[in-house]
């Protein structure tokens, strides 16, 4: 048994996906089900017994400690945080109590659990975190790699930094066996319509701007989610306790380009009723305070000591999405409704 926090949003419903896929193991899945956490991402799996949905919060310490005694994991995988920059910079206060707080209760309440067993090697604890954390780059700067000092520019980005210390803290303090993944942008199926894929996808099919923010040469590494997921179950069988590991895609783009090879793909898969290309509706936008200029990550490490690399190019993955969000317009529909709706409209307008 393995408990997955955050496993109804994005990345998290992925891996819970695939998890159960690949493995026999059983997996208790905890999830506030805030705006992006949707239990639509799991009807596949909503009647298999390998998997015990809990809605709840990280930061409920009662919670959690109830679910380590009633179901003894063998590990955790830490997915659930507050993740979107433009969210954080209007609204920082839930980033620091999910991201930080919550963080912090649940390290308590996996020392706790794991003080107890008699085997303590049997039990790790895997912190996903992000590239953002080591702020930006310069056209000519090398990538990202485990060394790199942090140097968050956001809300968020700080308090995932936060996080990601005081989990390096509790394996110096404590013992606690933990590793820690930053990863580079992920992109795939499932991904809720705010960050720039899943928005362009979406305005493009309703008729509406592209927003692309200043210039649109802010570069970004790309992740397609499934290889995350491969590379976060290779991390949790092997990683070494007390190390972090970048996951990257060794995909570099442009926040311009990626939109306009988005705008290609429907092009052709779905092509706009007035016979126009949809890349006449990008629209170049006030930039974002705080911008990072450029993120790239360096997955040397993860290659070489557990022989991890990712399996779609851009190109392939950037198809595969595109195809997904078009054979699953009702999950969309689903997400795109109501509160979110108003959301996207006003800052987006």
């Amino acid at each position: 048994m393995i408990l997955v926090t955050g496993g109804a949003g994005f990345i998290g419903s992925n891996f819970v996906l695939d998890w159960l896929v690949q493995h026999d193991e059983p997996i208790v899945n905890l999830d506030a089900l805030t705006y992006a956490g949707n239990l639509n991402n799991l009807r596949s799996v909503e009647k298999d017994p390998r998997h015990i949905f809990v809605h709840g919060n990280i930061g409920d310490a009662a919670l959690l400690s109830d679910l380590f005694t009633r179901y003894k994991p063998s590990a955790v995988v830490n997915f659930a945080a507050e993740s979107h920059v433009d969210r954080s910079i209007h609204g920082p206060e839930d980033f620091i109590q999910t991201n930080i707080l919550g963080t912090f209760r649940l390290l308590e309440a996996a020392r706790a659990y794991w003080t107890g067993l008699e085997t303590k090697s049997d039990f790790r604890f895997l912190h996903v975190s992000t590239d953002e954390v080591f702020g930006t780059l310069d056209a000519d700067d090398p990538a990202f790699n485990e060394e790199t000092s942090y140097r968050p520019n956001s809300p968020y980005s700080a308090s995932k930094a936060a996080s990601d210390h005081l989990v390096r803290a509790y394996f110096h303090t404590y013992g606690l066996p933990v590793v820690t993944t930053n990863c580079s942008n992920n992109y795939g199926p499932l991904h809720f319509p705010e960050k720039l894929i899943p928005l362009v996808i979406h305005n493009a099919l309703q008729g509406r701007s592209l927003p692309i923010y200043g210039d649109g040469l802010q570069i970004r590494d790309w992740l397609y989610v499934k290889d995350h997921c491969s590379a976060i179950r290779r991390v949790l069988e092997a990683g070494r306790l007390g190390e972090t590991y970048n996951i990257g895609g060794w995909n570099e783009r442009a926040n311009l380009h990626v939109v306009t090879t988005l705008c290609a793909v429907l092009d052709e898969l779905q092509p706009r009723a007035d016979g126009k290309k949809y890349s006449e509706q990008i629209a170049l936008v006030t930039d974002r305070p705080g911008h990072d200029r450029r993120y790239a990550i360096d997955a040397r490490k993860i290659e070489a000591e557990l022989g991890w690399r990712p399996t779609e190019t851009f190109e392939s993955g950037i198809r595969k999405t595109v195809q997904w969000y078009l054979d699953n317009s009702d999950w969309v529909e689903n997400v795109t409704s109501g509160s979110y709706r108003n959301w996207v409209e006003k800052q987006y307008a």
